[in-house]
C-alpha cells in the first residue's frame, strides 16, 4: 500500500500481457470424443454408380473382417449412416458415397484403427477419396479444416477455389485437401428431330417408354417364390444396354412392325455437367477442406485462421458477388461467441444495479468491478502450461469466474466498512480488514479449486476446469493485494502518523489514565 503506483502498473501490466498471451491459446470449439466410434468415408468420383461404390466397400469391409480391435461394424452405400448419436450428421444420398461405422473396443483400439484405416486408403484405395473422422463432444465439422467459396457463377467459383486449394495445401500441417464438389459427371444428351419423328408418327413419350424397355427395363408380370413377390423385367442383355457405342443402334418401334434405328431419328451428344451443386444463400458454394497433418500441433481453428490470413491478397481481388468464408468449427466458433457476447451488456448493468444496492457507493462498485478482470491473468498462464484449448466451455468459464472473483471483493469491502464503523482509521481499516479475510477468502478459494481437479480429465469440461482452477488462484491472490491498493488510492488513505513517530520507550506513568488513579 506504500508502493501503490508500482503495484497498480506491475497489475495493468499484468493484464495486459495475459490478453497477448491469449493469442497464443490453441482455438477449439469442441474436443473430440472419447466414444469408441470411429467413422470411415469413401467417395468415388463424381457419377460413380451403386454398384462399383458397393464393389468398393465390400474390398474395405474384407480388409476390416478379423481386427482384433474391431468390437462390430455396420457400412452403408450411396447413403450415410442415421444419426445414432445427437452430435453425429447424417450425409444425403449420393451413388458414389459410403460410410463405415466401426465401433473399436476401446480408445486405444480406436486410434490403432484410424492408423490401420488411413493405411489402407493410402495404399490400396488409392482411386478413392478417404476421410476419417471420430465423434465430438458438441456440434463436430466434417473436416478440422474448412473454408468456403460462394458467388454467381459455378466456373468462377470453381476456379477461386482451385486458388484456395492451392494455398490451402502449401500449409504444413494440412493433409488430403479436397473441394466438396468439383468434378463433372459425364452425361448422354438425346436431340430428338422432332420433324422425323413426327413425320414416322413417332412421339416423346413412345420413344421414352421404348428406350426405357430396352435400356431399364420394365416389368411385364410378377410370379410369386414362397412368400415373395419377384417381378419379371424385360430388358435388353447386359452387353447391348451397357455399351455406349451401341447406343445408337437401337431399333426404335414406329408401327406396323416397323423400326427404325436410335441414329436416324436423333443425334446423340456425349458431354459433361454439374452432377452435384452446393447452394448457400442461393449462390454456388465450394468447400475446401482438409485434414490434419498427424504431427501438427494446431488446432483445426488454428490452421484455418492461418490460411485465412494467407488469402488476403486473394480475398482483397476478388470481383464483386464473390467471397471467401469461414466454415466449421471456426465458424460455430465465432457465432457462438457472439451470442455469448450478447447478453453481457444487460448482465453488466444487472450487476451493477446488485452491487450498488449492496455496496451503497459507486466508487465501490466501479472497484468491484475493476477486480473481475483479473481472472484472465491465471486463465491465460494456466492454459498456456498445460496447453488447453480456448474452446466454448472456456469461455462460460471466464464467465462464472468473474462472478467468484467479485464475491470476494464485495466480502473483503464489507469487512472494511466494518472496521470504520468501529471506529478504526481508513489505513488501518484496510490491512486489519485484509488480514482477517485472508483465511476465509483463501479457504473458499481452495475448496473451488480443489473441486475442479476431478473435471481435469474430462474430455469436454477439462479446460474449462484448468482455466477456472488457475484463474481463481491467480485472481485471488491479486484481490488480496491489488484490491486494497486500489481501494487506499481511491480513498487517499495514508498511514497514521503514530505508525512513523512510533517512541522507542515511554513511562509507565504516561500508560495510565489520570481518571483511573482518582
Amino acid at each position: 500500500m506504500q508502493h501503490r503506483k508500482t503495484v497498480l502498473t506491475a497489475t495493468a501490466a499484468a493484464f495486459i500481457g495475459s490478453i497477448f498471451l491469449l493469442g497464443f491459446v490453441k482455438q477449439e470449439f469442441f474436443p473430440a470424443s472419447s466414444r469408441p466410434e470411429l467413422i470411415i468415408q469413401l467417395k468415388l468420383q463424381e457419377g460413380a454408380s451403386l454398384t462399383n461404390t458397393a464393389e468398393v466397400a465390400r474390398q474395405f469391409a474384407k480388409e476390416l473382417d478379423g481386427d482384433p480391435n474391431i468390437s462390430y461394424y455396420t457400412y452403408h452405400v450411396g447413403e450415410g449412416a442415421p444419426r445414432f448419436v445427437l452430435s453425429f450428421e447424417p450425409t444425403f444420398n449420393k451413388s458414389n458415397f459410403a460410410e463405415f461405422i466401426v465401433v473399436a473396443k476401446d480408445v486405444q483400439s480406436r486410434n490403432t484403427l484410424a492408423q490401420k484405416a488411413e493405411q489402407l486408403l493410402n495404399t490400396e484405395f488409392t482411386d478413392v477419396r478417404g476421410h476419417i473422422k471420430l465423434l465430438f463432444t458438441g456440434t463436430g465439422p466434417d473436416y478440422p479444416v474448412m473454408l468456403r467459396v460462394k458467388g454467381p457463377d459455378h466456373e468462377k467459383v470453381r476456379e477461386i477455389a482451385e486458388q484456395v486449394r492451392a494455398i490451402m495445401a502449401a500449409h504444413p500441417s494440412t493433409q488430403n485437401v479436397n473441394l466438396n464438389w468439383n468434378e463433372k459427371s459425364k452425361v448422354m444428351h438425346l436431340e430428338i428431330d422432332q420433324s422425323k419423328a413426327k413425320a414416322l408418327g413417332l412421339s416423346s413419350q413412345k420413344l421414352a417408354a421404348s428406350l426405357q424397355t430396352q435400356l431399364s427395363g420394365i416389368p411385364i408380370t410378377e410370379f410369386r417364390e414362397q412368400d415373395k413377390t419377384v417381378s419379371m423385367v424385360l430388358r435388353f442383355a447386359e452387353a447391348e444396354r451397357n455399351n455406349p457405342e451401341r447406343i445408337k443402334d437401337l431399333n426404335i418401334h414406329v408401327g406396323s412392325g416397323n423400326y427404325v434405328p436410335l441414329d436416324q431419328i436423333a443425334t446423340i451428344r456425349y458431354n459433361a455437367e454439374e452432377g452435384l451443386i452446393y447452394r448457400r444463400d442461393l449462390l454456388p458454394m465450394i468447400m475446401v477442406q482438409a485434414e490434419l497433418n498427424p504431427t501438427s500441433k494446431l488446432t483445426g481453428s488454428d490452421v484455418t485462421k492461418q490460411v485465412y490470413g494467407s488469402l488476403q491478397e486473394l480475398r482483397s481481388d476478388l470481383p464483386a458477388g464473390y467471397t471467401i468464408e469461414f466454415d466449421g468449427a471456426t465458424e460455430r466458433s465465432i457465432k457462438s461467441s457472439k451470442f455469448l457476447a450478447e447478453p453481457i451488456p444487460a448482465m453488466l448493468l444487472i450487476i451493477m444495479i446488485l452491487l450498488m444496492m449492496q455496496l451503497q457507493s459507486i466508487p465501490k462498485m466501479l472497484l468491484t468491478l475493476l477486480t473481475a478482470p483479473l481472472g484472465i491473468i491465471g486463465v491465460s498462464i494456466s492454459l498456456l502450461l498445460t496447453g488447453s484449448p480456448m474452446g466454448f466451455v472456456v469461455q462460460l468459464g471466464i464467465l462464472a469466474l468473474f462472478g467468484i472473483i467479485m464475491r470476494n471483493t464485495v466480502i473483503l469491502m464489507d469487512q472494511i466498512e466494518q472496521h470504520l464503523v468501529a471506529g478504526d482509521s481508513l489505513w488501518d481499516a484496510i490491512v486489519s480488514a485484509t488480514i482477517s479475510r485472508f483465511r476465509p477468502i483463501m479457504l473458499t478459494a481452495a475448496a473451488a479449486i480443489l473441486g475442479m481437479i476431478p473435471l481435469v480429465p474430462s474430455t469436454l469440461w477439462g479446460s474449462m476446469a484448468i482455466a477456472i482452477a488457475g484463474g481463481l488462484l491467480g485472481a485471488t491472490i491479486l484481490t488480496l493485494l491489488v484490491l486494497p491498493v486500489m481501494y487506499a488510492a481511491w480513498y487517499k488513505a495514508q498511514p497514521d502518523a503514530s505508525m512513523n513517530n512510533t517512541p522507542q520507550s515511554l513511562p509507565v506513568s504516561n500508560l495510565i489514565n489520570k481518571s483511573d488513579m482518582q
